[in-house]
This record gives structure tokens, sequence and C-alpha cells, in this order.
């Protein structure tokens, strides 16, 4: 799917507002003026038999609120809760603001697509559709985000806004005919972030159930029929763990070798890093210097970074968090990275003690049994799963690219710096 560039103008006269320079016939009006605004409840979860068990109308609550369409909810509430408590129906078109949830939740927003029902931490807007549309609003609403942050932290001891923030909220308006033109270009873009998004899953999901048939041996490529060895890596290489030198040394710091932390290992094919350390650094620490094309493992963490696999596409240093284990003549590192990838949760299972919340060591990396099929079998499964690799890298940069595009698109729209032209123009 590929984004198709509507027609677009430059304002021919502007104005400046409280929101910025505009278009001389755009509007400023709050929200609580062109729309009905509203919230629900949540009926007593000791009821839960009465009030949700096969329940039939969808119930929203901030986690549902995904700042797209909401086609479906994670609860469902009865009949007898709209009877008997304060909930009631919102039709599709209202567009939901979360209200509560902490700074992250705040502000995030939603567009019914089905009739549903809110609990009290959302806010509803019923816009008026002669002068506000819902997918306008709703794009408008994402894209001045931050501005609920500003007005939760600043105003209140708990990070919250209320209805009336809400009702407050100033948008600039063009007419309902431009505003659905905006509203149908951003959704455009939406709609090749989402395809692209889905196809990544599904190449990921391919990539996993490769390895899972070619590592356990269901599945031989072509030309390959002899039985699999196994080896522990340290009977055919060896590894080493890094070092960060005194962060209090300046001359230690900003120097000409790269060094990597463990966040860095998410990367995966490390290329670059963000760190630099100097020969004096790196002489006057247990940093070390270490060939490219080694495997890194992360050592230590509770988080994903435990048992995350990388590769080293430079040399480097890294620090005591990671280890690397040493390209080897006898086994294919490129082999060794998927293979030890593909283990990611047997990796992070492994332990040096606290039940398995320690972390891994050398000598627990040096123990690990790897399959040992021959040299040549080795490198044509790397190369199979490499390239799957490079795809995945290639549709994870369009989609990147896209979101970009889509965020550059709404700046501009939003605020009339540029305009679509009328269909006929």
């Amino acid at each position: 799917m590929e984004l198709r560039e509507p027609s677009v103008q430059y304002p021919t006269s502007t104005k400046r507002t409280e929101l910025g320079i505009l278009p001389a016939d755009w509007e400023i009006a709050e929200i609580g003026a062109i729309s009905e605004t509203a919230s629900g409840t949540t009926p007593p979860r000791s009821q839960h038999e009465r009030f949700y068990q096969r329940g039939v109308h969808a119930w929203v609550k901030t986690l549902d609120l995904n700042n797209a369409e909401i086609r479906l909810t994670d609860e469902s509430v009865t009949d007898c809760a709209l009877q008997e408590t304060s909930l009631r129906l919102f039709p599709a078109g209202s567009v939901l603001v979360a209200m509560y949830g902490g700074l992250r939740q705040i502000g995030r927003t939603g567009l019914l697509r089905i009739p549903a029902a809110v609990n009290q931490a959302i806010t509803v807007v019923q816009p008026c559709r002669e002068v506000l549309c819902p997918e306008f609003l709703l794009f408008y609403l994402n894209y001045r985000v931050g501005y609920w942050q500003s007005v939760a932290s600043s105003s209140r001891k708990d990070p919250n806004i209320t209805g009336a923030d809400v009702r407050a909220f100033k948008l600039a308006l063009p007419t309902v005919d431009e505003q659905q033109r905006i509203a149908a270009a951003l959704a455009d873009a939406d709609a090749l972030i989402d395809s692209l998004e889905q196809l990544l899953t599904k190449k990921r999901q391919t990539k996993q159930g490769a390895m899972k048939e070619l590592f356990s041996g269901k599945r031989r490529l072509p030309g390959f029929t002899k039985k699999w060895d196994e080896i522990r890596i340290g009977d055919f290489t060896d590894c080493t763990a890094g070092g960060t030198p005194n962060t209090r040394v300046e001359d230690f710091w900003n120097g000409d070798i790269p060094w990597m932390n463990s966040g860095e290992l998410h990367k995966k094919r490390v290329w670059d890093v963000e760190g630099r350390i100097t020969v004096d650094g790196l002489k006057n620490s247990s940093a070390k210097w270490i060939p490219e094309r080694c495997v890194l493992i992360g050592l230590a963490g509770q988080g994903k970074t435990r048992g995350t696999v990388a590769m080293n596409m430079i040399g480097l240093c890294t620090n005591q968090s990671i280890a690397a284990i040493f390209p080897s003549e006898e086994y294919d590192s490129e082999f060794l990275f998927h293979n030890l990838d593909w283990r990611y949760d047997e990796l992070r299972e492994l332990s040096a003690g606290d039940g398995g919340r320690g972390g891994l060591n050398l000598t627990l990396i040096r123990s690990i049994v790897v399959p040992k099929p021959v040299r040549s079998e080795q490198r044509a499964i790397a190369t199979l799963l490499s390239d799957m690799d490079t795809e995945i890298v290639t549709i994870e940069a369009r989609a990147t690219k896209a979101r970009a595009l889509k965020q550059a698109m709404a700046q501009v729209l939003l605020t009339g710096r540029i305009r679509i032209k009328e269909r006929n123009a």
C-alpha cells in the first residue's frame, strides 16, 4: 500500500491567534461550545454476575483507548448495569478522552465506531456535526496530546484532568468540509502505517516459525542430511565481559573508541553506539576491545535486557552487563547468533542465583549447549534467517518513515500551514 498524495495549496492570507498563525478563514472554538460532553461510571464489581457477566454492551476503560477507532472493548456490561447505575450508551462517532491514569495515560483518545458506555475516567465528546467532524477532532487531540500533561502536572497534586479541562480545550477550525479532507488524508497515512505493522508482524512470525523448524531439526534445507552434533560454547570459543571506566574522570570519556551499553542490545545488528571512551579509559578499566561479529548477550537486569542477543558489526568495547562470544573458525557466528536469539526465554531462565532473578555469567554462557551441523549447513541456515532479518529491517524502516511522514502531515494540515484543495478545485 502506498500513501496517496493529496492536492495541496498554501493559505493566501493568515492571522495571528492564541493558537499561533492560522489561515484567515479559520475559527477558534472551545470543545464545550460546539459539543456535548459527559462521563460514565464503574458498576460495582461486587455484583459481577448482575452487571458484567454475559454483558452485551461495550464498556470502555482508559486501557481500551488506542488513539484510534474503537470497535472492540475488553469488558462489556449488562442491561441491568445501564438500568440501575448512571451508565449510558454513547453513539458511534463520539470521541473519548482519558482524564486519569498518570501522565502517560492522560489525553489518550478513542473514536467510537460502536455504541458504548464508559467509565468515570473518560470524558465523552459528542461533536455538533455541523461545525466539528469527529475524525478531525480525534486527529487534533492526538496532535496536541502534550497540552494535557502541562495542565495535569501544573494544576493538581495528582496528575489528572477534568471534564472542565476538556470542555475548555481550544480548537483551530476550518470548515467541516476541509476538516473531512484533512481527516481523510491523515487516515490514509494511518492505514499505510497499519498495513506495514501488520506485514511486520507476519514476517516476524514467519521467521519465528522458520527458526523453530530449523533449530529443532523438523526441517532440513535441501542437500543436507547428516545428523547434527551438539557442543558447548566453551568447547569451541571463549567469551568475555566488558567494563565501565570511572565516570568521574573526564579524561576517560568522549574519545574515539566506541563503547556500548546494554541498552543498545535491542539494535540486534550494532553498526554504531552512542558511547565513546579514550585509550586511557580503556587501559584503566575492565573494558576490553572486542573484534567485529562477536555474539553479544545481556548478562543482567530483570527487564528485557537479560538474555537479549545482538552482534557487533564493528569493533568496540562494552560495559560489564554484556558478554561477548568471540568468533570461531569452527562455528559460524551468524548461526550462533540466530540460535541464541531464538532461545531468548531459555537464556533468561539461566541464572547465577536468586531463583532466576539474578544474572547470567561467563561460566553459564560457556556451558550452553548448541547444535552443531556441518559448517556449510550452519552457513546456509544463517543466510536464510539473515535474509529474513534484512526484509524485516527494510519494512521497519518503511514504517518509521511512514510515522514521521504522518507526524509532519499532521503538523502542517492541522495548523493550516498547508491546505488540501477541494476535490473539484
